[in-house]
């Protein structure tokens, strides 16, 4: 790389976090193609599943102390390709109609940056079931800036006091995606580590990805005595690193601790905030902290630090839930932002039971090892772990060459299952912007099961989504389905149009004759 410029930087003022505003904004729902910005591992169904308990331990709660009539709101910020808030929605409104006991109301509101990805969200048709039932809303939210909240559906606006049951805020690879500052402590004094930004020579014609990947980055401490004044609003959280850390760089969250204040001020009520990043809640995880190194995935991402998030509103009468093991992949935490606490037992069992004993981490390690010993497992554990997952559609999708080579010993019952994951995956499938003929992976495998008619429902529905794109064996197994279910006509229809693009393929030409 050819250097051509220098500029010395304040790090929540340096020019990456420009780029990466538009990077979402130009990319839109793009760019979690190909998992370029990685969605699975705060997406998946499993996830969503330990999210809606939480909330609806929340709901409960408040049941239970009598306050019924107001709805509760759960705001997502970041939401994204927009698939953790269809899994929580489905799962939670499962709950709740399983459940059959009183509840409040709940409105799910999707934000974020990029206007695109809020449009985008609003014409989605897994999610228009939701906005017809009154459920899920819509608006554009800067983190940084703003101080309400526009809603695109009812044209409700929420502002400081609007709210008088608690606010539900999901903030998933969030707060290591926002404006953070970076601190260094050494010798018990406070250092601004400011950061240099060396560009490219063709850096104004380059892309935000491109740019970001060609970005040098050094460091240089400058003393910051204004950290250590006590008028500073997070000079508890400094002392306790003035103390405690020696030759550390901290990643500090002014921009989220201001963003959660300014949440907390729409209710009268408090905040609970289910979060989960890779972040560090411990301490000693902070202690001789190397400068941050930026996660490029088109976009970028640090770490989070919980520990300050955690600190700062235990100080104010939060609590504040995380595991107390070491995550692996992505931590998964719980603050409790409300009068009295302890009050909400169903909301802190749901947290022990969902993240704390066994949750999204420990599953995503668990996901980690089956990818690469997919080849060799056998039929039941495999399908242990897709409904572990919540029958999760992208595992199916990387499955079905396994568990076709294990169809010829599977029994009754094992069939019997397959059949109904697949129809629990289908009902619950959530389309992105890279779409996967998923009812073509079903379809055929189903018939390779020899469940005819099922097979036809699904192969149907990848001919009418697929119309330009149609694999000739479709129309093949199609005809095969219809014959075996006596459904001749459909069945010369569908022997046709496959000759028309296989004229010389034995079997269909023999399929034909029968029928002449």
């Amino acid at each position: 790389m050819t250097v051509n410029d220098t500029k010395r930087y304040r790090f929540s003022e340096a020019p990456i976090w420009h780029l990466q505003r538009e990077y979402f904004e130009e990319a839109g729902m793009k760019a979690w193609n190909n998992d370029q910005v990685p969605q699975y591992i705060t997406s998946n169904p499993m996830i969503a599943s330990a999210y809606a308990e939480m909330i609806f331990g929340l709901l409960q709660d408040r049941a239970n102390q009598g306050n019924r009539s107001e709805p509760v709101f759960i705001v997502e910020l970041g939401a994204g390709a927009g698939r953790l808030a269809y899994h929580v929605l489905q799962e939670l409104c499962q709950l709740r109609d399983y459940a059959g006991i009183a509840l409040p109301p709940f409105r799910y509101i999707m934000t974020d940056l990029a206007m695109k990805n809020v449009l985008a969200w609003q014409v989605h048709p897994a999610l228009q079931a939701f906005i017809a039932e009154g459920l899920l809303d819509f608006a554009r939210f800067d983190a940084v800036h703003d101080t309400s909240l526009s809603l695109a559906v009812s044209g409700r606006t929420i502002r400081e006091q609007e709210l008088e049951q608690p606010l539900i805020i999901v903030a998933n690879y969030f707060f290591d995606s926002i404006p953070q500052e970076l601190i260094y402590v050494g010798d018990g004094q406070i250092y601004e580590a400011d950061v240099f930004v060396e560009y490219p020579d063709n850096w104004d014609a380059l892309k935000p990805a491109e740019l970001l990947d060609q970005l040098a980055l050094h460091y240089e401490h400058r003393r910051a005595p204004e950290y250590e004044q006590d008028d500073y609003p997070y000079r508890d959280v400094i002392a306790v690193y003035q103390e405690q850390l020696e030759d550390s760089h901290i990643l500090f969250p002014a921009a989220g601790l201001t963003c959660l204040e300014r949440l907390n001020q729409w209710s009268q009520a408090g905040f609970l905030l289910i979060t989960a990043d890779k972040g560090d809640h411990l301490l000693d995880n902070w202690k001789f902290a190397e400068p941050p190194e930026l996660f490029l995935h088109g976009s970028f991402s640090l770490t989070a630090n919980y520990h300050a998030i955690q600190h700062v509103f235990e100080q104010r009468g939060a609590q504040a839930l995380f595991p107390p093991h070491h995550y692996k992949n992505i931590n998964v935490g719980c603050i409790v932002h409300m009068d009295q606490p302890l009050a909400y037992a169903n909301t802190r069992l749901a947290y022990r039971r969902a993240v704390e004993r066994f949750g999204p981490d420990e599953f995503f390690s668990m996901k980690m090892w089956v990818d690469h010993n997919l080849a060799s497992m056998e039929l039941q554990p495999l399908l242990a772990f897709w409904r572990l997952g919540g029958y999760d559609a992208e595992f199916f999708i990387q499955s079905t060459k396994q568990i076709a080579s294990l169809l010829p010993d599977a029994n009754d019952k094992e069939l019997q299952d397959l059949l109904r994951g697949i129809q629990l995956m289908w009902s619950s499938y959530y389309v992105m912007e890279q779409r996967y003929d998923l009812a073509l992976d079903a379809g055929l495998l189903l018939f390779e099961m020899e469940m005819y008619e099922e097979s036809k429902q699904f192969l149907e529905i990848s001919v009418q989504q697929e119309q330009e794109e149609v694999v000739s064996t479709v129309f093949y197994c199609l005809a095969i389905c219809c014959f075996e279910l006596e459904l001749g006509e459909q069945a010369l229809g569908y022997i046709q149009q496959f000759l028309e693009l296989e004229p010389d393929h034995e079997e269909a030409l023999a399929l034909l004759g029968r029928f002449e």
